[in-house]
This record gives structure tokens, C-alpha cells and sequence, in this order.
């Protein structure tokens, strides 16, 4: 399964030494050094396995590739083994702001799919998103009906966004 939350110890310290390391093993010191500067997870959530990570734009694609070849979370203090990983770089952004629109945008239609499920009875759904107990507090606070209230719509472009899929 490909989409399931991350482990709740996984910090955006532990994240980006990761990152750094993987820069280090593909690039060497060269690489290292060009993005050691520049590389900031400016957030990072579990729940949704999804992170927004600051570089300078002329190293995006060494971060990018870094983040393509990683196969293993940081080994936290409580774990026996690595934990496996597949990366996908979904937004690439000039600002901060359009990328915590993708982030917003992706976290709705993620919990829309998941409570579609439970209205249809497939097995996940909010519980596999959320855990059982934020199902029930994300549920009372909405109501039955409610679509969750996020996400800020902008059809404004900004001429400084990059959008690649990757």
C-alpha cells in the first residue's frame, strides 16, 4: 500500500538530514554543499504522508532526484529496521503559498475519497487517513453533510509558479 500515514515520530529535522544524506550518497560533497544552505521542510504531516520542502530553485532538481531514489524513512529510536518509502514529488512551486494551496488541495480530496468510502462501506476510509478517534471528531464537528472546511480557492496565477508533475 502505497498511501498510508507515516510514522508519527518522522520530524521535518529527521526529513530533511535524510534528504541531505541522500544529496550526499548521489552528489557527494559537491551536492551537499550547493543545497546544504537552502533545504527546509516547512511542514510535515504524517497523517497525510505529504511535506512541503524549501530550496533554492537553482538546485530543485537535485533535491527532486534525491527525494525520487530515496527507499527508507530515517530510522527512529523506537524502530528495529528502516521503515520503506516511496517519494513522489507532486508540486513543484516558486512560493510557499501555492504549494500550501497543492497541500490543502490534496488533503481534501483525500479525506472526501475516505469518507466516501465509509458511506460505501470500503475497508480504510477516514480510520486508515485519521485513526478511529479523529474520524469521530473530524465527523461531529462537520456533520454528515458537510464537506470539511478547507482549502482557500485562487484563480489567480502567480507568473513565478513552476508546475511539474513528477
Amino acid at each position: 500500500r502505497i498511501h498510508k500515514p507515516t510514522t508519527d515520530g518522522l520530524s521535518p529535522q529527521l526529513l530533511a538530514k535524510a534528504i541531505r544524506d541522500q544529496i550526499l550518497l548521489m552528489y557527494g560533497d559537491y551536492g551537499s554543499g550547493i543545497t546544504s544552505t537552502g533545504l527546509l521542510v516547512k511542514y510535515l504531516s504524517p497523517a497525510t504522508s505529504t511535506a512541503i520542502i524549501r530550496c533554492s530553485r537553482a538546485n530543485y532538481q537535485i533535491v527532486w532526484a534525491a527525494l525520487t531514489f530515496m527507499t527508507h524513512l530515517p530510522r527512529l529510536p523506537d524502530q528495529d529496521k528502516l521503515q520503506p518509502c516511496v517519494m513522489q514529488v507532486v508540486r513543484v512551486s516558486g512560493t510557499i503559498r501555492k504549494a500550501e494551496e497543492e497541500v490543502i488541495r490534496r488533503a481534501r480530496a483525500a479525506i472526501l475519497k475516505a469518507r466516501r468510502e465509509d458511506q460505501e462501506g470500503d475497508a480504510g476510509g477516514l480510520d486508515a487517513i485519521l485513526g478511529p478517534a479523529n474520524e469521530r471528531v473530524l465527523s461531529k464537528r462537520l456533520g454528515k453533510d458537510e464537506d470539511p472546511p478547507i482549502g482557500i480557492e485562487d484563480d489567480d496565477e502567480d507568473p513565478d509558479d513552476m508546475d511539474e508533475d513528477g
